[in-house]
């Protein structure tokens, strides 16, 4: 909690080494949608996409969510969606066949209807087109260079709204993140990689010119409570 957090410093977390044992894996997962939940990323994310269809006039999108994880995310979306009488169909990314596998069983467990496929969103070849792209807490895994990439992908991949949430680089985010991750889960690959993701993270400053970069220069950067940063480019 003692380090310069002035400058980022990304180092490989423990799940994204392909060698981790499943049950730590799944364990982990777990606990990350623990803290999705306490941090309210569903909540804020739904109200992006609830807004543009409100202002559209629509009632059904298409959405990719790129790096889903355990598909939590994805998962409160369409069951917001539905209570809300509106349709997303959804298709949720990730590298990892663990939790692709976690998250096809949360999502027959919630009667939710989401196609999961192993992608590498950065190597493969994704053809498709969606109206919405939403990238959760991933950007901060990549290099500067990397994450420009990837908001270059996420928005040749969008039709008209692109959603990043990811983490905010602060002593108070260490802080928290420190204190959440002990409370919610017993496994030490969260304990690890939250702090870990926190110096990786970026800043708001930082956050802006990344979006510059990527030739998202309309979009919007803010950060929320607690220790979240949310960008949102839109292209009616």
């Amino acid at each position: 909690m003692l380090h310069d957090l002035t400058q980022r410093m990304r180092i490989d977390e423990w799940m994204d080494d392909p060698t981790l044992d499943c049950n730590r894996h799944r364990q982990a997962l777990r606990g990350l949608a623990r803290l999705n939940w306490v941090s309210g990323s569903v909540g804020r994310v739904w109200k992006v996409i609830r807004q543009y269809m409100s202002e559209q006039g629509q009632n059904e999108l298409s959405l990719l969510d790129v790096a889903t994880g355990s598909g939590d995310i994805p998962i409160g979306l369409y069951r917001r969606a539905r209570r809300a009488g509106l349709h997303l169909k959804i298709v949720a990314v990730d590298i990892s066949e663990t939790a692709l596998e976690v998250a096809r069983h949360r999502a027959a467990l919630a009667g939710v209807e989401i196609d999961f496929r192993r992608c590498d969103i950065l190597g493969d070849n994704l053809a498709e087109q969606f109206d919405v792209v939403l990238c959760s807490l991933f950007l901060h895994h990549l290099e500067d260079g990397p994450s420009v990439e990837l908001l270059r992908i996420l928005k040749q991949r969008a039709r008209h709204l692109v959603v990043v949430n990811d983490l905010l680089r602060s002593r108070v985010s260490m802080a928290l993140v420190w204190l959440g991750s002990r409370l919610l889960s017993r496994s030490k690959v969260v304990h690890f990689d939250a702090m870990a993701s926190v110096r990786a993270a970026f800043t708001l400053s930082e956050m802006q010119g990344l979006v510059r970069s990527a030739g998202l220069e309309s979009a919007s950067v803010w950060s929320y409570w607690p220790c979240r940063l949310l960008s949102v480019w839109c292209d009616p």
